[in-house]
């Protein structure tokens, strides 16, 4: 192999064209020398202030604790047939623990199982009337641009025990009304006993005078269907020749006296036995004793409550006399004996006497009231 002299590289390098254009490149200088890092300490520092900014625009900004509550009773309530929520331990521990005033105000009715078959505290009745009043409430106000923001909640004893123990509830029925300053949850507001007799319009009353809110016209569910209605009219349509017919004929109940009679003894005991106020309060007819369950209690002690088997007694009692005074002024005179006439006044006069001396007597026990007799001291 031929080794390259010198000389030989020198002609090489002033003969060759690329070379030459190879020299007319400019050359690149280094770069000046470069400040030195910061200490690692300092860039540490700065992340860590950058850090929360960083944090702050990448992420959304979340709800406070009160705003995810509301949306998730109003969720709630929405999926709720009428309006009620059903409130347990853990909800209520999350609601009470929202800083006050909270946003919203409960009402809350207290039930409990067990204790349906009781009649004489309707807890049935009153579950269903406090559900009409959320219902109305919800659907008077869904309109409005601002709602006023209150919550019904039904609450099972047997569910949350520990939330009876914090209201303080030992008695049903129980409605109580917490305001959103409310802290002591024992001192919210409670619903008088004597209040339930109303049942929905009592309930609404005291929602409205408490909170200043309007509730509105209460919409209770018709008493008979679309296809109830239909159902009966086309009855009535299919009926009405065949009554026709009878009435023109004078063949029909409407034109026998007995049915008069009787129909007219029936208002006169309906009237003084009290079966409406039996009838609007739902009144039972008995009572267990609560001294001893075995026993049934037919007469109740107080003004404030009549079982409808007192109703009865005393309708009863009532009707005997009217019957008996019916029958001295429009039958007994149609007799021509003269004993007879006097034995059944004398009769008459005892049983009415009697009568009136136990309504009088069963008035006494209940109010503690007396009716004295008055003998004026002259003419």
């Amino acid at each position: 192999m031929s080794q390259l002299t010198p000389l030989t590289c020198k002609n090489l390098q002033s003969s060759s064209p690329t070379i030459s254009k190879l020299r007319s490149i400019p050359k690149f200088s280094l770069p000046p020398k470069m400040a030195p890092p910061p200490p690692p300490h300092l860039t540490a520092t700065f992340l860590l202030l950058l850090l929360p900014l960083l944090l702050t625009l990448s992420f959304p900004t979340t709800a406070t604790p009160s705003a995810d509550l509301l949306n998730e009773l109003e969720n709630l309530q929405s999926t709720s047939p009428n309006g009620v929520i059903r409130l347990n331990d853990n909800l209520l521990r999350r609601i009470i623990s929202l800083p006050r005033p909270r946003p919203f105000s409960l009402l809350i009715f207290f039930d409990a199982a067990q204790l349906h078959e009781k009649t004489e505290l309707q807890l049935p009745t009153l579950k269903s009337e406090f559900a009409i009043v959320s219902k109305s409430f919800i659907q008077n106000n869904k309109e409005s641009s601002n709602p006023p923001k209150i919550f019904f909640f039904d609450i099972e004893f047997k569910d949350s025990q520990k939330s009876f123990g914090l209201f303080g509830v030992n008695s049903l029925p129980h409605i109580r009304l917490v305001l959103p300053h409310v802290d002591n949850l024992k001192t919210s507001d409670l619903m008088d006993q004597g209040d339930f007799s109303r049942l929905a319009e009592s309930m609404s009353e005291f929602v409205e005078s408490r909170t200043k809110l309007t509730v509105g016209p209460l919409q209770r569910p018709p008493m008979f269907s679309g296809k109830q209605i239909v159902f009966l009219l086309a009855c009535l349509m299919i009926c009405a020749p065949f009554a026709l017919k009878k009435i023109l004929a004078g063949q029909t109940l409407l034109h026998d006296y007995k049915l008069w009679l009787f129909g007219a003894i029936f208002v006169y005991f309906f009237s003084v036995s009290g079966t409406m106020h039996n009838i609007i309060r739902k009144m039972p007819m008995f009572i267990n004793d609560r001294n001893d369950p075995s026993k049934l209690v037919f007469f109740y002690q107080g003004s404030g409550m009549q079982l409808g088997a007192e109703g009865f007694a005393v309708g009863g009692l009532y009707t005997v006399v009217g019957l008996l005074l019916g029958f001295v002024t429009h039958g007994l005179v149609k007799i021509r004996s003269v004993t007879f006439q006097r034995f059944a006044m004398a009769v008459a006069l005892i049983v009415s006497f009697w009568a009136v001396k136990k309504v009088v007597y069963l008035d006494n026990w209940k109010t503690g009231y007396g009716i004295h007799a008055y003998w004026p001291s002259s003419w």
